[in-house]
């Protein structure tokens, strides 16, 4: 039945950005839009209705669940629809925990439109579509894996961009201080640094945090 359109559903708290997917996803044949989420929350309850075939999912909602942890939510169930990352977000620290958690697919919000549609149906297909530089990051990691920071290492050091002591750290992400130091000392090591702003300036540099 090659007439039944991929159903999708729109997960982002902008509404602009909303307008302009639907705008352009509804110009393509064989695609509807058939619901839109503000919130991670919303959309999570809206996948679960069984009529949505890929869901369109920002990372970062204003607050509450994120698109990483909403996309966990989503995939765990059976028969659930397909999770195409559509973001402004290229770093480690977003990419890794959206894969990690079932994305099909990884785009960035300055794809053509013509790549965004072919995304969406590549997604449908449960095939895997990854923005340029999101294919070149992961494929640095694999070929450099003695460099490549872990995620509890990004997470780590992202707290750390954020000016979060180590015990605040620890406290944050359930750690002892002594483990932080243990996380901070191999980050050193990996990026060839011997200081927090230095391991922040290089990490960024890199693409493995966000600033």
């Amino acid at each position: 039945m090659t007439d039944i359109p991929i159903r999708l559903l729109l997960a982002d708290d902008h509404p602009v950005v909303r307008a302009g997917l639907r705008a352009v996803l509804e110009t393509e044949p064989g695609l509807a839009v058939v619901a839109e989420a503000a919130t991670a929350e919303a959309a999570v309850a809206r996948a679960a209705e069984g009529d949505i075939d890929v869901v369109l999912m920002d990372l970062q909602f204003g607050k509450g669940m994120n698109g990483a942890e909403a996309t966990a939510a989503i995939t765990a169930r059976t028969g659930a629809p397909r999770v195409l990352i559509v973001t402004t977000y290229d770093s480690d620290a977003d990419v890794l925990p959206a894969i990690e958690a079932g994305a099909t697919g990884y785009l960035l919000k300055d794809a053509p439109p013509e790549d965004l549609a072919a995304a969406v149906r590549t997604a449908a297909a449960g095939r895997t579509t990854l923005a340029p530089a999101v294919a070149d990051r992961l494929m640095n990691r694999l070929r450099t894996p003695g460099t490549a920071l872990t995620r509890r290492e990004t997470e780590v050091l992202a707290l750390v961009a954020d000016g979060l002591s180590n015990q605040a750290i620890g406290h944050r992400l359930h750690l002892t201080e002594a483990t932080v130091k243990s996380h901070l000392s191999r980050i050193y090591t990996k990026l060839g640094v011997d200081s927090r702003t230095a391991a922040v300036a290089t990490a960024t540099d890199l693409g493995f945090i966000r600033r």
